[in-house]
């Protein structure tokens, strides 16, 4: 298999996983307090990972001399990111939280990335984030702002903004280190830091966290769990570092134009959802947008 195309394969995941977060996200914190849900998720996830590098290598190389850089990162990544983005959502829709985070993601990225001279913008790079934007909005837009935007709900758009605005931050500050260390140690390291800082967080401030380690969380909320923990974070969380490596920062977030297109049709064939004519209007524009980002040249 040619690298372009594995490269595309991986991209395919990304968009497919992450498309079917935020009911997961949002239905599991309804349960288990938010920090307490994404702290344990991620400190398995940064186990599991390091003990397949061990597995692999024999060993666990840790680059001490990266040692600010990585938890730095995982800060921002994992523990703030995370803190942010699911106490939004108790306040805000799903789609709401969706379009915000999805139209803000690949902007982001890239200004995060040209403020780093990592990336440089383009007419065509630029025309793909405003149009994938216009899409997002088109498709998602008047349903999501249908509901009545009260102080609270104003709050938690805030949150997910801050918490959008972090994870791309520190998705550019990890390119580099993608660079010298292996995408698994990378995660692992990452993954197991900020899952140890969320867990740390719940069990100082969060009311219930100390009777969530009972697990007794009911099937609804272990599912979620157990999907976030595997697809979500063992597998698209370390893809998206390899695709950074590979692409840079902001190419590989235009996965914000497709995924919520896969929540789309999530909803069309398991719930029944209405497909209409504006929406494929959005969605045609987000996969034009996609496709101008991910192209050559």
């Amino acid at each position: 298999m040619s690298l372009i195309l594995r490269q595309r394969l991986m991209f395919a995941v990304l968009c497919v996983v992450w498309g079917s977060t935020w009911i997961a996200m949002k239905s599991g914190t309804a349960v288990v307090p938010p920090s307490m849900f994404a702290g344990l998720r991620w400190t398995a996830a940064g186990v599991i990972l390091l003990g397949l590098v061990w597995w692999q290598e024999g060993r666990v190389r840790i680059p001490w001399h990266q040692a600010g850089r990585v938890v730095a990162i995982s800060v921002l990544l994992n523990a703030s990111n995370q803190l942010l983005m699911l106490y939004g959502l108790r306040f805000v829709g799903s789609g709401l939280g969706a379009v915000i985070n999805c139209s803000l993601t690949p902007l982001s990225l890239l200004g995060f990335a040209v403020a780093l001279r990592q990336e440089r913008i383009t007419r065509r790079v630029a025309f793909a984030m405003v149009l994938g934007v216009v899409g997002i909005f088109v498709l998602f837009g008047p349903a999501a702002l249908a509901g009545r935007l009260d102080g609270m709900a104003l709050f938690g758009a805030l949150l997910i903004v801050l918490g959008t605005l972090t994870y791309c931050g520190g998705s550019v500050m990890a390119r580099p280190l993608t660079q010298s260390m292996s995408p698994y140690l990378l995660a692992g390291l990452i993954n197991l830091l900020g899952g140890v800082e969320l867990f740390g967080v719940s069990l100082l401030f969060e009311p219930g966290a100390v009777a969530a380690l009972h697990l007794d969380w009911g099937w609804t909320a272990w599912m979620c769990w157990l999907f976030l923990l595997g697809p979500a974070a063992l597998g698209a969380s370390t893809i998206f570092l390899i695709l950074v490596r590979d692409w840079g920062a902001s190419k590989a977030g235009s996965f914000a134009f497709i995924s919520p297109i896969i929540a789309v049709f999530e909803g069309l064939f398991v719930s029944g959802e209405a497909l209409h004519a504006v929406d494929a209007v959005g969605m045609t524009l987000m996969l034009g947008a996609a496709w101008l980002a991910l192209k050559k040249g």
